[in-house]
């Protein structure tokens, strides 16, 4: 089995996930550190530390749309314009509200993931983050 714990990775040992829903009123922060030596695929590092996510209609799992059920249909994210935006996850979230999938390299900084949790394979030293942006903030991962 794998160790799970509670907390970033030290140093360059094992895979850190985060997720960072603090943009969102009700929303937190948590990140776990998977100790493994050996590569792991994302959708598979996000299953051992229990994080869900969901796709849209239309691009199914490739754009996540909600993690841990966040956010909730019923919930009324603020757009720019003053109006609520509700998400359905029928197609792609707003530009102003939406899951953004980060990794970062072992000594590196944090950058937009190129693929989606399918096909992103993580290494030992890698962090990967799900960072919920709302009008522009949190621009990055903060961790």
């Amino acid at each position: 089995t794998v160790a799970i714990l509670d907390s970033a990775c030290a140093d360059d040992a094992g895979i850190t996930v985060a997720v960072d829903a603090s943009a969102l009123e009700d929303g937190d922060s948590e990140e776990w550190c998977i100790g493994t030596d050996e590569a792991l695929a994302a959708a598979d590092a996000l299953t051992l530390v229990n994080v869900s996510t969901e796709g849209t209609d239309e691009y199914g799992d490739e754009v996540v749309c909600r993690v841990n059920g966040v956010p909730a249909e019923d919930v009324a994210i603020p757009a720019p314009d003053g109006s609520e935006h509700f998400e359905t996850c029928e197609s792609m979230a707003p530009a102003f509200a939406y899951w953004g999938l980060w990794l970062k390299p072992a000594g590196g900084e944090w950058d937009y993931a190129q693929e989606g949790i399918l096909t992103l394979e993580l290494q030992p030293g890698e962090s990967l983050a799900l960072v919920y942006t709302l009008n522009g903030e949190p621009a990055a991962p903060t961790s």
